[in-house]
């Protein structure tokens, strides 16, 4: 859950020409572009920046653009928080946020609302890409926000457990219960479990609930967002879900876990394989006594039913609120956010996936970060949460039918078949 100027003057320009390439200073009404006008201070909307990474980022706009200084406000760490407050301040139609950084999921919504204006297209280069993240982008195939970072789920694995086990990563969740069986055998894996993800009633549910599923070969909602969530491959998914659960394969506390339980846990040696997003890598590597495992993993893809699974696509996007003064900053602020060599930087700082293809063949990255070859695989065969316009709704249904199963209150079946119907009422015009 991861360039330095807007691409009107990114080509060929070093880090010291920076500020020349910048739109200037003042408080004018220049139109920015597609209705954006008006020039200050403007504010950015985010989750806490707990590596400090974006306020160094964000920095560097400031000290060149000191008429035009970006505020940056921190909201919760939690995802439904933000949302929650970012939806209030839209339907007050307050100035307060200029700029939202959105949950990529959260942009279908924002956009069919009205609460993030249409960006022209003209500012942002869509080449360079990739086509998953502008996909996440876009609503009604018009671009409403502009994809800064992206995300994708990985399987995390313990090397030297499965050397010495003779095995090979595996593809299929067959082949994992099987490695597995093997590992836990080994007396260095005295009280060890086998695998989590993220299974707590939150968004992280929704989002490994829906990997179950497309790695079945069912869907959650279909491409113009009908429930199609009641189909035998779904119900493969979430029956091989919660009969790991049942037996074992998946420790009973994995129930409380979210993405830094189960990193925590993965740290301590306590899991052989954890379904976790890039940024644990550089923590799980940490040689600061904080890790049990640095130097004893790597990643794989996500395994499915009868080969490689499917990855739920994670990400944010940055987006205009429909509500905002000074627009015309707002838009070339967004566009020096994301311009690939700042995306670069902000993958050396604080791990954060980019968007732009180009950086996942950098030579350079891929030795610092191995793992990048796996995460663009996953990334571009990832399939996003259901794109629907109530979609706060939608999270609540499926995280506590997955929820409810996981526990045994409901058979899967059952399960499905009342998600089904709450999710037609849901996206019901």
């Amino acid at each position: 859950m991861r360039h330095w100027l807007f691409r009107a003057c990114a080509a060929g320009v070093t880090a010291m020409s920076l500020t020349a390439c910048g739109t200037g200073s003042g408080t004018t009404d220049t139109d920015g572009g597609g209705g954006f006008t008006g020039r200050g201070p403007i504010t950015l909307a985010t989750g806490k920046d707990n590596s400090g990474t974006l306020t160094r980022i964000v920095g560097r706009w400031n000290s060149s653009h000191p008429d035009e200084k970006v505020r940056v406000i921190e909201l919760s760490d939690s995802p439904d928080e933000q949302r929650r407050r970012m939806i209030q301040n839209a339907e007050l139609k307050s100035p307060e946020f200029s700029v939202l950084n959105l949950d990529l999921v959260w942009t279908a919504e924002f956009a069919g609302h009205r609460w993030i204006d249409e960006l022209p297209k003209a500012k942002f280069d869509s080449d360079t890409y990739l086509a998953p993240t502008l996909a996440g982008a876009s609503y009604r195939g018009r671009l409403y926000a502009a994809p800064w970072t992206s995300d994708g789920g990985m399987l995390y694995f313990r090397t030297d457990l499965l050397e010495k086990a003779k095995a090979e990563p595996p593809t299929t969740w067959s082949q994992l219960e099987a490695t597995c069986k093997k590992v836990l055998a080994l007396p260095e894996a005295e009280g060890m479990s086998c695998y989590s993800g993220q299974f707590e009633k939150y968004e992280g549910l929704t989002v490994n609930f829906a990997e179950m599923v497309e790695s079945a070969g069912g869907s959650v909602v279909d491409g113009k967002g009908a429930p199609t969530v009641d189909s035998p491959e779904a119900l493969k998914g979430l029956e091989f879900l919660t009969g790991a659960y049942r037996s074992g394969l998946i420790p009973k506390k994995a129930i409380t876990f979210k993405e830094e339980e189960g990193r925590q846990a993965f740290q301590k040696g306590e899991l052989v394989f954890h379904r976790q997003w890039p940024y644990q890598w550089s923590l799980a590597n940490a040689e600061d006594g904080s890790s049990k495992v640095a130097g004893k993993f790597a990643v794989a893809p996500l395994p499915g039913l009868d080969g490689p699974g499917v990855s739920s696509l994670g990400g944010h996007n940055l987006a205009v609120s429909s509500f905002a003064r000074n627009k015309a900053t707002a838009l070339d602020f967004v566009a020096f956010m994301t311009d690939e060599r700042l995306q670069r930087e902000n993958l050396l700082l604080g791990s954060n996936a980019p968007t732009a293809a180009a950086l996942y063949e950098d030579a350079e990255l891929i030795a610092k970060y191995p793992y990048l070859p796996v995460l663009k695989k996953s990334i571009l065969s990832a399939v996003p949460r259901p794109r629907v316009v109530r979609y706060g709704d939608a999270t609540a249904a499926i995280q506590d039918a997955a929820y409810r199963a996981l526990k045994g209150e409901v058979p899967p079946k059952e399960s499905l078949a009342q998600l089904q119907k709450k999710l037609e009422r849901i996206t019901r015009p």
